[in-house]
């Protein structure tokens, strides 16, 4: 990836913050959204120093600068780190099932080792990758904005542990240590390892159904949107710093039926359309019965269903991302139609 690859304003955004950072940390680069950035950071002549679990050769290749560790371990962490001048903290562990420890071991402890990190080594910003997860409590969430309270209670430990971790994030906002919490909902694309290959592996096994009789809108967000608004995030906290302290979600901003979106993706695919439906009691009712049977049985493979995926795929998601407008400068570069596209023929190769 070259910039003349990338939209303009994307060019212009990472021109930008090429003339104030010299050498970024990047967790979890090995993911979709962490390879991304850096690749765009890459384009833009920005050294990229990459953290992650496992050994991505790939990257190398690219040119990042590879370290493996695990996020828990602070003494890794700050070694990584040393000689940044900016984070993005991108690093997480996602999913539905596992013990609290799995997930509280990198989600909290990795972001409180990220902040320590930070303030050891006088990094002065720090871009966290949130989730709208923080804020759902399994209830519809209808046009909602960034004054939407945290749940007050979760239907897993993703989101219990991710919520803590954005507001020790944000609460670690100083003068010396800026810090930003970006929410990106249902990120999608080619080569997307979660969303897309579920759907179609689902799909080809019948086992892929819509659950609840209305169809509720959900907000999603194209891979390239994604990245442009960290990068965006950045560029405003080493400058004006409008951002610094304060979370925001992120969409392509036209809301969508759940079962639109899951037919866009198959018809990507060369599949047929989902039409199967299930009702919304019965899938929460059968996530209450699966997740007691499998904590019972200390069974560590994912149930088929759960309470959160039951109220996830029957609820409505969808979000005001003004503020990111205002404060970022964000709009999506990428539509749906336009990425789907791109998806399509990603998985026609």
């Amino acid at each position: 990836m070259t910039l003349t690859d990338l939209h303009p304003l994307e060019q212009t955004a990472l021109k930008q913050l090429a003339l104030s950072v010299s050498k970024v940390f990047v967790t979890g680069a090995g993911g979709f959204l962490g390879c991304a950035i850096c690749q765009r950071l890459l384009a833009a002549g920005i050294e990229v120093v990459g953290f992650a679990r496992s050994h991505y050769p790939k990257l190398v290749e690219l040119g990042v600068d590879m370290r493996q560790g695990d996020i828990s371990d602070y003494d890794s962490v700050k070694q990584a780190m040393t000689g940044c001048d900016l984070v993005f903290h991108v690093a997480s562990k996602a999913g539905v099932w596992g013990s609290k420890q799995s997930f509280y071991s990198p989600n909290v402890d990795g972001a409180t080792n990220i902040v320590n990190a930070c303030k050891a080594l006088d990094i002065h910003n720090l871009i966290y990758t949130s989730t709208p997860s923080v804020t759902f409590a399994g209830a519809d969430e209808n046009g909602i904005n960034e004054s939407a309270p945290y749940a007050s209670q979760y239907l897993n430990y993703y989101g219990e542990s991710k919520a803590i971790a954005e507001k020790n994030i944000l609460a670690a906002n100083t003068a010396s240590l800026r810090t930003t919490a970006l929410r990106p909902h249902l990120i999608w694309g080619p080569n997307d390892p979660h969303l897309v290959p579920r759907v179609v592996e689902r799909a080809k096994a019948g086992r892929l159904k819509l659950v609840g009789y209305q169809d509720k809108l959900v907000d999603t967000i194209y891979i390239d949107n994604a990245a442009y608004a960290h990068i965006l995030a950045a560029v405003d906290l080493v400058a004006a710093a409008k951002c610094a302290g304060k979370a925001y979600f992120l969409s392509n901003d036209k809301p969508i039926t759940m079962a639109a979106m899951l037919n866009k993706i198959l018809a990507c695919a060369d599949l047929p359309p989902v039409t199967k439906r299930v009702p919304a009691g019965v899938a929460y009712a059968a996530g209450v019965v699966l997740e007691t049977l499998y904590g019972w049985l200390n069974i560590q493979q994912e149930p088929i269903m759960t309470r959160f995926v039951a109220r996830q795929l029957s609820t409505s998601h969808y979000f005001d991302i003004s503020a990111a407008q205002q404060d970022l400068g964000y709009q999506p570069l990428m539509s749906i139609e336009q990425g789907m596209q791109k998806l399509k023929l990603s998985l026609s190769r």
